[in-house]
């Protein structure tokens, strides 16, 4: 899949899957568009195609002007996510909101400034919204991002609905245990790893390439007919 002489917008592109992607979208020929709430994660990119862009997506009025500056763009890639690990009895609203307004408002924010310039300029588009496998699971600690990933793929189908007569397609990859280098270091242990990799067929977890494959694959027209879809990258663990 290559994308030469394409533009594209990753939020969250400093870290892990949105760094993978963006890294993976330059090197197909890609200008990027990287946005990143974090300076030095920004200057780790150093690329000539990829361009950065620093943004704190909890602000919508710093979102909207960042995503206003990265215009006019082909692809749009909404991976910016948080997480608060709490009980569900001890999950504050703070906690909640804030996780909300990260995953679910952030990317509607942008979406809706990418989707109205490419309707204004008459052109189809690709979205991919990369929720998570806890959109299905009620994972333990979870209620937070269960929550705002279970709405982001709900977006997701209204996206698909009201965009696709635009030629816009909108999809989400739903990545399980993922091993950036962050979560590498925290399912090392094997009582963590042990129950989630018994529960995938494949016997192992995914790496940040893996799921920007799926990215790449879902914004380029060999995924011209997809819309609307939540595609796991997770060894099969929904299929247990």
């Amino acid at each position: 899949m290559a994308f030469a002489g394409k533009t594209a917008i990753v939020t969250g592109a400093g870290k892990g899957i949105g760094r993978a992607i963006t890294q993976m979208l330059a090197a197909r020929g890609a200008r990027v568009f990287a946005l990143s709430r974090s300076q030095s994660d920004l200057d780790a990119l150093a690329h000539p195609a990829i361009v950065p862009v620093l943004v704190d997506l909890a602000d919508t009025e710093a979102t909207r002007a960042a995503s206003r500056a990265a215009l006019p763009a082909d692809y749009l890639v909404n991976c910016a996510g948080i997480n608060i690990l709490e009980p569900f009895l001890d999950t504050s609203p703070d906690s909640f909101d804030q996780v909300q307004a990260i995953n679910v408002r952030a990317p509607l924010v942008v979406s809706q400034l990418y989707a109205r310039s490419r309707i204004a300029a008459g052109l189809g588009g690709a979205i991919v919204n990369i929720s998570s496998i806890s959109a299905f699971n009620g994972f333990t600690d979870h209620a937070s991002y269960c929550a705002s990933k279970g709405a982001l793929d709900a977006l997701t189908r209204v996206m698909a609905n009201e965009l696709g007569p635009h030629g816009i397609r909108v999809n989400t990859v739903n990545p399980g245990v993922t091993l950036t280098a962050l979560a590498a270091e925290a399912w090392s242990d094997p009582a963590k790893s042990g129950p989630m990799l018994s529960r995938t067929p494949l016997g192992r977890f995914a790496t940040p390439d893996n799921v920007a494959e799926a990215v790449l694959f879902l914004l380029s027209d060999a995924a011209a007919m997809v819309n609307g879809v939540s595609l796991p990258v997770d060894g099969g663990f929904q299929a247990v």
